[in-house]
């Protein structure tokens, strides 16, 4: 058997150019690994970043500054110690913008810096998983852009960041970077990609639907996010601002003297909840799209920092769709990629924010795949386990408090007991709809699971994912003749639940959809003839 051999005229194949970077070729017209680049220096940010860098660094800088003048009493020494200061800063940036540079050589990304001690960076292209280039408002302003380069750890030491590259510098080295990727991995030459990518837009979420985002509950916090953040402000920058901790807290005493200004900011926080969030939900998702480019799934999104997530095709191994009560009312859902060696998932790996529940199955389908078949019902006893856990705290409540109530003759424990009584009646219908929302399924090609109410999640997943089942089983799931079906995967959470399934659907399930790992277990061996 004789291995590869390039194509040549000879045999009716093309001809293979060598790299247009004048770097050493393999028979397959590949650059050799560790190849530098001849004649090529390397490369650094843009000096425009020198303009960026002072002033995110003056939030840390404005309090001793402001200290220095007060200190100094505003006279002409305090000033020029206060210039001296943002000298040294600018000082500072240009020397960390001149001591660092980046380049690709051969088959790796190195970055270096050398300020006090040299450092290098190296990253294997192979190991590269996806590339975001974002815009925060003062790199739009200066067309730069911020490059992460994705490498799937959890941590930032295996992983690159270009913070201060040109806007054609960044499509540049994403263009590169991915191509190289794809072209490690399959090891053989990519003559069609000479023609540059090819692009399709899956979907292009309309301004209309922004409307929808309102509904999502995370947005919906950020009126309540934003004042606990001024809180902790105020306690920790007290001193500094010229009023101490005792000042905040006499201050909490007063308010807690007055409950109804209390109530009256706790009602212009929920009042507020819909608006605010609803902006800030306009901020991230604002145009958000969703490309198919060259063998990546490519989200765009943002109105003030403008970002781009490219996620490798070959690496999706299905998807999430999520719906809270809300937007289950709406018929809106969000989507989710489920991808190898992908780190923070929950944020690189948004497919859709909320969309019409057809449009996201319809681009799931177009993006990763579509799942062609029914859940199925989880047996009778898992609607009375939901049921028993919505309904039976609160009745032990209420009893609790209507004892309480008839023993001591209070009337604060009826304000405990109406609400109670309440909630126990509401968990009927909620613990009906959790029940309804558990399901699994197989299609012979991808598997699916569902739980929850509140946030409802179906996660779908390829059979190929798939590394190993876990059955849990606690006591109270024993008596029920239920246990929870866990189907391994190598991607994404890692592992996603089917609950409260019977016991003969927990052993057939996972024979169904992985055959082959449990024949040598059920069909013994054929012993050997005998002579």
């Amino acid at each position: 058997m004789t291995g590869p051999h390039p194509p040549s005229q000879e045999d009716g194949g093309v001809p293979v150019p060598p790299p247009d970077d004048g770097r050493p070729a393999n028979a397959f017209g590949q650059p050799l690994p560790g190849a530098p680049l001849p004649g090529r220096a390397p490369l650094r940010l843009s000096p425009k970043v020198l303009l960026i860098h002072p002033v995110r660094m003056l939030p840390s800088l404005l309090l001793p500054l402001v200290g220095v003048l007060f200190v100094g009493g505003f006279s002409g020494r305090s000033y020029g110690w206060a210039a001296l200061g943002v000298v040294a800063t600018v000082a500072y940036a240009a020397i960390r913008w001149a001591t660092f540079t980046y380049e690709i050589i051969g088959d790796r990304l190195e970055t270096k810096r050398s300020l006090i001690s040299r450092s290098v960076r190296t990253i294997p292209l192979e190991r590269i998983r996806g590339v975001d280039v974002s815009m925060p408002p003062m790199h739009r302003l200066l067309r730069l852009a911020v490059l992460k380069i994705d490498t799937g750890a959890s941590g930032g030491d295996e992983e690159a960041e270009l913070d201060g590259v040109t806007l054609e510098e960044a499509e540049r080295l994403k263009a590169v970077l991915l191509h190289r990727t794809a072209r490690a991995e399959a090891h053989v030459p990519d003559l069609a990609a000479a023609a540059g990518p090819e692009e399709r837009t899956i979907v292009s979420v309309p301004r209309k639907w922004l409307l929808y985002g309102p509904l999502s509950g995370a947005y919906l916090l950020t009126p309540f996010a934003l004042a606990g953040g001024a809180v902790g402000l105020v306690f920790q920058w007290g001193d500094d601002l010229g009023f101490g901790q005792d000042t905040a807290l006499s201050v909490g005493e007063w308010l807690w003297t007055h409950p109804y200004l209390l109530l009256a900011a706790a009602l212009l926080l929920v009042v507020a909840m819909p608006f605010v969030g609803g902006l800030m939900y306009a901020v991230f998702n604002w145009d958000f799209r969703l490309k198919h480019r060259d063998g990546y799934l490519v989200a765009e999104r943002g109105l003030i920092n403008r970002r781009s997530v490219s996620l490798e095709s070959g690496r999706v191994r299905g998807y999430e769709i999520v719906d809270g009560l809300a937007e289950r009312w709406a018929g809106v859902v969000r989507a989710w990629a489920i991808v190898t060696g992908l780190g923070d998932s929950q944020t690189r790996g948004q497919l859709l924010p909320d969309v019409p529940r057809a449009v996201a199955v319809e681009v799931t389908a177009d993006a990763i795949g579509p799942y062609r078949s029914a859940l199925r019902a989880h047996p009778p006893v898992a609607r009375n386990r939901r049921l028993f856990r919505a309904v039976f705290p609160w009745l032990v409540l209420a009893v609790a408090a209507a004892v309480l109530a008839w023993v001591t003759g209070h009337v604060v424990w009826w304000f405990l007991l109406v609400p109670a009584l309440l909630l126990a009646v509401l968990g009927v219908p909620l613990g009906l709809d959790r029940y309804a929302s558990l399901g699994h399924g197989y299609d012979g090609v991808r598997l699916a699971v569902r739980s929850g109410s509140l946030r409802r999640s179906q996660a779908v997943v390829e059979r190929r994912a798939v590394v190993g089942w876990r059955l849990r089983q606690t006591w109270f799931q024993r008596r029920a003749g239920v246990v929870t079906l866990i189907a391994g995967v190598g991607a994404g959470k890692g592992g996603y639940s089917a609950i409260d399934v019977s016991e003969t659907q927990g052993a057939t399930f996972p024979a169904e959809v992985t055959p082959d790992w449990l024949r040598p277990f059920i069909q013994p061996e054929t012993p050997p003839p005998t002579g």
